[in-house]
């Protein structure tokens, strides 16, 4: 290793790693969000309650397999944890594909793909495709949360490992703005692929991006103390927490980190219980608009595939990764002046208070939707910004106060709460809506009707839910408190 003064930088090569898996894994899950509207909802026949229950039972298998995926990176390492969870979501992603063929073959009169989308809307036919399209789509997704769950416990523990304390909100906001610069990506490719190709090789094109990804992975990820890439300076920068004296708990932290804590034993810290109620109350809102914000400019007449459905979900994801990469810089930005003593931590949390207001805008999209549809698009990217700080910010308090060796551990336990958030509100947003529709004038909420009166209602849930999450949070953490083991 040089020992050249001149810091090198390649931590920022690893966390550009990390944004490439992130930006590839929700490219991945957007798939069926732009195709449902125009290819997959007339062909198989789905209702609004079909699609919910869908994108709600990936996030209960998401989350089973949340509670799993970080005990297993800890386990098996981030290297190959990683190149096994990007393996298994890649390879489920490109599965979507025969969904259509494997309908032909289980639905008696219906041997031709182009046949299920001649099946009589409503007919004994049409609900059978619908029954038999959505287990096998249920089965995909199930394999895609299997390898998706893998993705954040394993960038976390990297983050942690290549990063100090006070950079890490950074450089998580930084790898996990690829979730708002694939929504973003996504609108501008996959619609084209599967209107000019067809929605199947749309799936496999997008899930293929994964291989390549795990080629640069297997050539450039080492644990720093071992990285060809990393000088002496760097690695004294990145291990800077470890060797402070003025890091009340980096001493102890330094020791914890050869003995994981117990998995069970995670759950009888309040540390713990703080991170699953953050991600149990918020990661359900970034999940809703990102599977229902293409049907909601729909219902407006702005399919996804046309020029003006793509402008408003690219615009609603373009304000998302501006604003959430250099908010995520604020608690950088609190330590270096000393606010609060300098504790990342405390930082942080007074960071996700001014996040957790960002969310509020979503109580004005649906009331200024029938003014021009712009105004939805702009308020859900600026509530949606508000969701990827806060969220960059809540992963980073599991590095701040848990050794790294269960760092992986404890975020695959807060995905899981938030999994089973996402469950919930995808879910019953799919049955309201559905309920809405049907009932039309007879159902209303502060002067709308029908389905706009459905949306007002999920959007005023989402517009609160991060506020409780800090209440809950401050009463559980209510000072830093690192754990010892």
């Amino acid at each position: 290793m040089s020992e050249n003064t001149k810091m090198s930088n390649f931590r920022w090569t690893i966390c550009l790693l990390l944004f490439a898996a992130t930006t590839v894994n929700y490219l991945d899950r957007q798939v069926l969000s732009l195709t449902f509207p125009e290819f997959i909802q007339p062909e198989f026949h789905w209702t609004d309650a079909h699609y919910g229950m869908i994108t709600g039972f990936f996030s209960i298998f998401y989350a089973v397999a949340c509670l799993f995926a970080g005990k297993f990176v800890d386990w098996m390492g981030t290297k190959k944890g990683y190149l096994w969870a990007i393996f298994v979501w890649s390879l489920a992603a490109c599965l979507h594909a025969g969904c259509g063929v494997a309908t032909c073959w289980f639905v008696d009169g219906v041997d031709t793909v182009a046949a299920l989308r001649a099946v009589k809307a409503g007919s004994a036919a049409a609900a059978a495709v619908a029954s038999v399209s959505v287990w096998l789509f249920l089965v995909c997704r199930g394999f895609l949360a299997l390898g998706e769950a893998g993705n954040f416990p394993a960038a976390i523990k990297v983050t942690a490992e290549f990063f100090p304390k006070k950079d890490r909100a950074f450089a998580t906001s930084v790898f996990n703005s690829g979730a708002s610069v694939g929504a973003l990506m996504a609108p501008l490719t996959i619609p084209s692929l599967a209107k000019h190709f067809g929605w199947e090789l749309a799936f496999i094109i997008i899930g293929g991006v994964g291989f390549v990804w795990m080629f640069f992975w297997q050539w450039l990820y080492t644990k720093p103390h071992d990285s060809k890439f990393m000088n002496k300076a760097e690695l004294d920068y990145v291990s800077q927490d470890e060797e402070s004296t003025g890091d009340a708990g980096a001493s102890a932290v330094r020791a914890s980190d050869e003995k994981p804590i117990p998995f069970l034993k995670c759950f009888t810290y309040r540390q713990t219980w703080s991170f699953i109620v953050g991600k149990f109350c918020t990661d359900g809102v970034w999940w809703f608009y990102l599977f229902w914000a293409p049907a909601y400019f729909k219902e407006q007449g702005h399919a996804p595939s046309t020029p003006m459905g793509q402008a408003l979900v690219f615009t609603l994801y373009l304000i998302v990764t501006v604003v959430s990469i250099y908010g995520c810089k604020l608690p950088t930005v609190l330590v270096n002046k000393g606010y609060k003593g300098g504790n990342p931590y405390m930082c942080r949390m007074t960071a996700m208070l001014l996040f957790a207001f960002f969310p509020l805008a979503a109580l004005f999209a649906q009331p200024l939707s029938n003014t021009s549809v712009w105004f939805p698009a702009c308020l859900i990217g600026l509530a949606a910004a508000g969701h990827q700080a806060w969220s960059a910010n809540i992963f980073s308090t599991v590095g701040d106060m848990f050794p790294k060796s269960t760092i992986a551990s404890i975020t695959g336990i807060g995905a899981m709460a938030g999994g089973f958030g996402a469950f919930l509100v995808n879910v019953y947003a799919g049955r309201l809506f559905t309920y809405a529709q049907g009932a039309g004038k007879a159902f209303s909420f502060m002067g709308f009707e029908g389905k706009p009166a459905a949306y007002m209602i999920v959007f005023c849930v989402c517009g609160v839910a991060y506020l409780v999450a800090w209440c809950v949070m401050k009463l559980l953490v209510p000072r830093y408190k690192p754990i010892v083991e």
